[in-house]
């Protein structure tokens, strides 16, 4: 449980100090795709400090009741997101280098390729991530 609480707030300390240092030299009002692979990273962002509070509740509700197999389920399902997105963040940060992330300096055609994954990544995971909290939020009711 304490490394789920480092681990969040380690990617809390992330998310503030790339959202302040995000300069868009980009002369167009557009967001460039880079600007929206980032901007879905920070709607989902805070959503880890949620997972981890499911997480605990299910697990004192797994406790407190006869484990039943949806508990567990939903359980495993909070994790694994919050293991996608740590994941992810992992990889980007190895595909990108700061000025390419912070200051929209130009891709190279290999680069663009990642890119184009990692919108689709990160689209697939804030699904699953807002799926498995629903489900989770609705098990505790």
């Amino acid at each position: 449980m304490k490394l789920l609480k480092f681990t969040i707030t380690c990617m809390f300390a992330l998310f503030i100090a790339t959202s302040c240092k995000n300069e868009n030299k980009a002369s167009t009002n557009e967001k460039s795709q880079m600007q929206e692979v980032l901007a879905v990273h920070d709607e989902v962002m805070p959503k880890m400090g949620t997972i981890g509070n499911l997480i605990s509740q299910i697990d004192k509700k797994i406790k407190d009741t006869d484990s039943t197999e949806v508990l567990v389920n939903a359980n495993q399902n909070l994790k694994d997101s919050h293991k996608a997105m740590m994941d992810w963040m992992k990889g980007f940060g190895e595909r990108f280098d700061s000025d390419e992330i912070l200051k929209g300096k130009a891709l190279t055609d290999e680069k663009q390729t990642f890119l184009d994954e990692e919108e689709a990544k990160i689209k697939a995971l804030r699904d699953k991530m807002n799926s498995s909290i629903k489900n989770a939020q609705e098990l505790l009711k």
